[in-house]
């Protein structure tokens, strides 16, 4: 047994490994973790300056989650409405469905649907074949629609071209309107 023994002890004394391996795995580890960093810092950073408003005031967002719901749709009641055209022969018939921020909006202009539907009959009755007909004029029609619902409901509009039509200085933005869209179910012009 003795030459058993011997020749054990021979072979223990082997290369010790290297930790090199060890060193560049920990390396890039924390490569990757600092670009990593950096990244979020640069898009945090971009983010912040995209908010930021034209006279380089922060705009703070009040509602962050506002974003993660999906929204509501309220379906109007479909609207025949005379237009503004000489002779009073031609007129319009439009389906409106409102795009909300939530259930409790959509519950809230439900309430003022009246006075809402009032206030678009009128709106709409001032308008030309030829101002609707236009792609400008229905997006122009979709934004007036949003800030008669807006006012109705005691939510602030933000109107920045009135302002500068006036010559004022552009305002802050006002803060997230519930009604976000308005989209046109139907469209006929007679």
């Amino acid at each position: 047994m003795p030459a058993a023994t011997a020749t054990a002890d021979a072979q223990a004394p082997a290369k010790p490994k290297s930790k090199k391996l060890l060193f560049i795995l920990i390396g890039v580890v924390v490569l990757a973790l600092a670009a990593a960093g950096g990244a979020f810092f640069l898009l945090k950073k971009n983010a912040a300056e995209a908010e930021e408003d034209m006279d380089g005031t922060e705009v703070v967002e009040e509602h962050s989650d506002a974003k993660s719901t999906p929204p509501t749709y309220l379906p109007m009641d479909n609207m025949v409405v005379n237009l503004a055209d000489p002779g009073g022969a031609r007129f319009v018939q439009l389906g409106i469905t409102l795009q909300l921020q939530d259930d409790k909006t959509s519950e809230e202009v439900k309430v003022y649907l009246p006075s809402i539907r009032s206030s678009l009959l009128v709106l709409i009755s001032q308008l030309t074949a030829d101002e609707i007909l236009q792609v400008t004029g229905k997006e122009k029609l979709a934004k007036d629609i949003i800030a008669v619902i807006s006012r109705q409901m005691g939510y602030p509009v933000d109107a920045p071209e009135a302002d500068a039509a006036q010559g004022k200085k552009p305002r802050r933005k006002a803060p997230p309107n519930p009604v976000q869209a308005v989209l046109f179910s139907s469209f006929i012009v007679q």
